[in-house]
C-alpha cells in the first residue's frame, strides 16, 4: 500500500511556520485560527485552541437563579416538548 508523501515547510527567520494548504482543509483552520503548541517526546502537536474553557459542573452548579417551587422531571421535560413544539411552529428549527 503506497503511503502517503510527507508535506515539509520551513521555519522563517521570524520562526513562522506556513502549514501546508492540504491540513488546513482538511482540518478546517482558516486564517485567525488559535492553535496550541505543545512540545511532545515525538515531536510539536498543534491542536485547535478550544472555544470554552473547560468546566465543571460544580463550577457552573446554580448559575442560573431560579425563584420558584422545585420542578418535577416530567414538568421539566414537557416544557422542553412546549418549546420544540413552538419552535418547530414557527420553522426555526
Amino acid at each position: 500500500m503506497p503511503s502517503k508523501p510527507k508535506l515539509t515547510t520551513t521555519v522563517s527567520t521570524k520562526g513562522q511556520v506556513i502549514l501546508p494548504k492540504a491540513i488546513r482543509e482538511q482540518r478546517h483552520w482558516l486564517a485567525g485560527t488559535e492553535l496550541v503548541v505543545e512540545d511532545t517526546p515525538e515531536g510539536v502537536l498543534l491542536t485547535a485552541k478550544p472555544a470554552f474553557a473547560p468546566t465543571r459542573p460544580k463550577d457552573v452548579f446554580g448559575s442560573l437563579v431560579y425563584k420558584g417551587p422545585t420542578k418535577t422531571i416530567g414538568e421539566m421535560e414537557a416544557g422542553i416538548a412546549a418549546e420544540a413544539k413552538r419552535r418547530h411552529a414557527r420553522n426555526r428549527y
